[in-house]
């Protein structure tokens, strides 16, 4: 077993001269991250002026203060005016964007193609009557269609929205009615995993809960897979003619037929940019908007500073268009760099990252675990990075990557949608250490508060944010009176951000989360994280995932059940279920050895891998399936019914 904190990576005094947050640190006078971070949350006006002038922001700042007002109802840069696809096609020359596909497709885009694409679909939408502050809605897979309809968007000030096609139609439309979009543009159908997935019904059916579609855009991703042909003629779904319900219907070739100039309208600070939504397993997701100036400063400032990207890096993370990580991942264009855009079953990433070259890579944590139990061996890789986040990742998934990546550090990366950034994370600066993550954020005053609310240092506590930051959202959609935001972050602390992470900082600023605080094991007063619970458990090579749930309530015990899925061939027998409980014991204590152990086929997750422990908790306690947890928000809904009481 890895002990928690075992150094296992450190900067050369090479790396750290060349990283661009020292070069950013010898401009201001700072001497080291610590140093830096303190300045950065003490002193936000200073901190985040200088990050626009740093990147040198086109727009502009105008001559109001840069922060006005405190949480939840903070302002940024009074009386500034900017646009997010400005700044992002900046650049002239060279590579800008790559597509890949699980079925062998590669598309490269240069700077100057990907302009033409933007300005071309921005002309389409223009004679749709998309205009600043309409709504495009995209049901799209992660292709470069998504990427530049999402920057057309942009330019125009409207406001971009995207769901995976693999989402359900119910899903779909529990987020897309709340905006009520102009445009719908929506793909016939997709791969994944070897399988072809027709979607043709689905877009059908969503377009018939939209009433203010004007219109819906075809791409016939499907078919042209098929085919091994890129979309050329797109015509309506296959079936359906242009009989939508609402709206006409069009071929992405017919928006994108006419050339047009690449204009920009330049928007305030805070103006909507997209509407993101939380994972809404219970009840409708919340639609969460972040503004064009907040995004921009904060992704320049995270991807250049925390995951050291400039002009000409590859930066690939795998995700869909439908998790937060889709949006920081095409904010690479901000800074010059290549994201890398795939769409498929995450397979062997690792050969997709040596053949394109990739600088920076990130992954969610069950991606590096699940290659730790399969012994996957990744060679060849020029990596100066890997990321992990979408939970916790224990100190074994850090030796792992040590070992079979080494030189390549890893830099555990925690915030939310919420943020569409992360709230603590790594530097190019920091060593890595097992199960560690290496710092606060620049910019991110966060801290951990004990039950009576008070700061506290290598202890465990709620992780709140003092300070505001410009990528907190400018508002929910459709919640006038902003009750629906202050009761998400702020109903337990005044003027304090909550997330419902647990946290504990180190004294060297380093920090562990330990899962949502939301789901905390209690037993006999004594409080642990789930992913405390999960390492041990999923260390056995016999377990392939596993969930654990504490069904007491009001400060009484109740009943510690581990739901456990076993690795093809393996069944839970007495010895493994006896040997789990000794380890538990030993490890954790013996309050939270479980009073049950069960076997189930599948552990419920959402759409972006998240264990869904709230849900099946309600579950456990009384609540019918159908009202705990939305099925069209998960991964694979159907294990839930093992989860009845």
């Amino acid at each position: 077993m890895v002990a928690e904190g075992e150094l296992l990576w450190e900067p050369t005094e090479e790396a750290v001269a060349q990283a661009r947050i020292t070069r950013y640190f010898q401009a201001r006078g700072l001497s080291d991250y610590e140093q830096a971070w303190q300045w950065s949350v003490d002193d936000p006006e200073t901190f985040w002026s200088s990050i626009w002038d740093h990147f040198d922001v086109i727009g502009e700042r105008g001559d109001g203060p840069v922060i006005t007002g405190t949480m939840p109802a903070a302002e940024w840069f009074t009386g500034s005016s900017l646009n997010y696809a400005e700044n992002a096609l900046r650049h002239r020359e060279g590579k800008a964007v790559v597509f890949r596909s699980e079925h062998g497709v590669r598309q490269e885009l240069s700077w100057q193609e990907l302009r033409g694409e933007v300005a071309r679909v921005r002309t389409g939408l223009v004679k749709l009557g998309v205009g600043r502050g309409d709504r495009v809605a995209a049901y799209l897979p992660n292709i470069p269609q998504a990427l530049v309809a999402f920057l057309a968007t942009a330019s125009l000030g409207a406001i971009w929205s995207a769901a995976s096609p693999d989402f359900g139609v119910p899903s779909v439309v529990d987020r897309f009615t709340q905006i009520e979009p102009k445009v719908l543009i929506a793909v016939d159908g997709y791969h994944y995993n070897g399988r072809s997935f027709d979607r043709s019904q689905a877009v059908h059916d969503i377009a018939a809960a939209l009433p203010s579609l004007r219109a819906t855009v075809w791409i016939p991703y499907l078919t042209a897979a098929e085919e091994h042909r890129p979309p050329q003629q797109a015509e309506p779904a296959p079936g359906h003619g242009s009989a939508l319900p609402s709206g006409e219907v069009i071929g992405w070739e017919g928006l994108r037929q006419e050339e047009g100039p690449l204009e920009f309208e330049r928007v305030p600070f805070g103006h909507p940019l997209w509407i993101v939504y939380s994972s809404g397993t219970t009840g409708l997701p919340k639609p969460i908007v972040h503004g064009h100036g907040g995004v921009v400063l904060e992704h320049v400032k995270a991807l250049s500073f925390h995951q050291d990207l400039g002009e000409g890096d590859v930066f690939f993370w795998y995700t869909t268009t439908g998790w937060m990580m889709w949006n920081y991942l095409v904010g690479a264009l901000l800074v010059g760099a290549v994201p890398i855009l795939y769409d498929g079953a995450p397979g062997d990433l690792w050969a997709l990252a040596r053949e394109e070259g990739v600088s920076y890579m990130g992954v969610g944590a069950p991606y590096i675990l699940a290659c730790m139990k399969s012994g996957a061996k990744p060679d060849g890789l020029r990596l100066r990075g890997l990321g992990s986040t979408g939970s916790p990742l224990p100190p074994e998934g850090f030796a792992w990557v040590a070992e079979n990546l080494p030189g390549v550090p890893v830099g555990s990366f925690s915030g939310g949608t919420d943020v569409c950034t992360g709230f603590v994370g790594w530097t190019p600066l920091h060593p890595v250490r097992a199960g560690v993550i290496s710092c606060r954020s620049l910019g991110a005053r966060v801290k951990s508060l004990d039950p009576s609310g008070k700061p506290v240092i290598g202890e465990v506590g709620e992780l709140v944010v003092t300070r505001p930051m410009p990528s907190m959202p400018v508002m929910f959609w459709n919640d006038p009176d902003g009750s629906r935001y202050r009761d998400s972050y702020f109903d337990v602390y005044q003027g304090i951000w909550r997330h419902g992470d647990w946290i504990k900082i180190n004294d060297d600023g380093s920090c562990v989360i330990y899962g949502r605080s939301d789901s905390t094991l209690n037993r006999g007063g004594v409080r642990m994280g789930t992913s405390e619970f999960y390492r041990v458990v999923e260390r056995f090579p016999e377990i392939a995932d596993s969930l654990v749930i504490d069904t007491g309530q009001l400060g009484q015990d109740g009943r510690l059940l581990l739901y456990v899925t076993m690795v093809e061939g393996a069944t839970l027998r007495d010895d493994l279920v006896m040997t789990l409980r000794r380890t538990l014991r030993e490890e954790l204590s013996p309050r939270h050895v479980p009073d049950q152990i069960i076997e189930v086929p599948g552990i419920p997750r959402t759409l972006s891998g998240k264990k869904l422990e709230v849900p099946v908790r309600k579950i456990l306690l009384g609540t019918p399936v159908e009202e705990a947890a939305n099925r069209d928000a998960m991964a694979n809904p159907d294990v839930l019914r093992f989860f009845r009481p």
